[in-house]
């Protein structure tokens, strides 16, 4: 079998299996990449998350992490609802990050991989590499673009002109060496919406995110007290935040989730004020058993849920 028949029943088969998009990219050093990180990290626009900075090799070159890589496959799998255009600008509830209403996407894009790595080894009569699922030192949403799947937003987010940036990404790293794909171009054009929408100014430029400003990091990522100054603006996100999403608007039409397990649970999006006022830990592992949102801990929610229900009250 020739390489381009090789590759394209690779990207066929990862269609079947329910990705949404799948490219394919030279393992190589991502040197322009590992400029922009280090800046940065030294900058020290990551807060406390210091695993960015660690296996700083491994994660601008894949050959690195998985010697004998030849091909970066990167995979992009859509979690869009119908239910989400329903919650934008919803003020009156405590809200979740739409990727985190479904179940937890690493262990079912992780199936998913081993699935297609299996076939990919099946193909070629035995195959070495690793899969990842935001896992491990990867620059997914670097790699993403050098296979072709879309273009860095102004929120840092990658864009696709089908999916929007409501998608995950996950890679397959192989001995295996395949037709590369060519980067597109950037298709955000003069808007700047996401920019003017984030209310704690944490796009401090295009394409650029302080992370110690934004929703997400200090709702998920960030331990112990949250600054008062971020209070006010963090409105009602208990866990994540979309609004730089949310006024993408490429992200009005976005192409929904195929993978059932992907699609928010009911008692997510039924959970209210009333809800949340009685939760106590039992009931928060209970309602988000095998869910993101288990990330942040029941002491981490608790201290959102806190700063929720007070800016909800006022």
């Amino acid at each position: 079998m020739n390489t381009a028949a090789l590759t394209q029943k690779i990207r066929n088969h990862a269609l079947q299996l329910g990705f949404d998009a799948c490219g394919f990219a030279k393992a190589g050093e991502l040197t322009e990449d590992a400029r922009r990180l280090e800046q940065w990290l030294k900058e020290d626009r990551h807060g406390s998350m210091e695993w960015m900075g660690n296996n700083f090799e491994k994660r601008i070159d894949p050959t690195v992490l998985v010697p004998g890589a030849k091909t970066v496959v990167s995979l992009l799998s859509s979690y869009h609802h119908p239910s989400h255009n329903q919650l934008i600008g919803t003020l009156d509830k405590p809200l979740i990050a739409k990727y985190a209403q479904g179940r937890d996407y690493h262990k079912v894009l992780k199936k998913k991989l081993n699935e297609l790595f299996s076939f990919t080894s099946g193909l070629v009569g035995g195959l070495e590499g690793r899969v990842f699922v935001d896992s491990a030192p990867v620059l997914d949403k670097a790699w993403a673009v050098q296979a072709g799947l879309g273009w860095v937003g102004k929120n840092s987010n990658i864009l696709n002109k089908q999916l929007g940036s409501w998608f995950f990404i996950a890679e397959m790293i192989i001995d295996l060496e395949l037709v590369y794909d060519s980067p597109t171009t950037d298709h955000c054009g003069t808007c700047t919406r996401c920019i003017e929408a984030c209310p704690t100014d944490a796009i401090y430029e295009p394409q650029k995110v302080d992370a110690t400003k934004c929703i997400s990091y200090l709702t998920i990522e960030h331990k112990g007290e949250i600054d008062k100054k971020y209070h006010t603006d963090i409105q009602n996100w208990v866990f994540g935040c979309d609004i730089c999403q949310d006024v993408c608007p490429w992200n009005s039409k976005a192409k929904l989730a195929q993978l059932v397990d992907l699609h928010p649970r009911q008692k997510v999006l039924e959970a209210g004020n009333s809800h949340y006022k009685n939760l106590d830990e039992d009931s928060f592992n209970e309602l988000f058993a095998g869910s993101p949102v288990r990330r942040t801990k029941w002491s981490g929610f608790q201290r959102n849920l806190g700063i929720v229900t007070r800016n909800l009250s006022e």
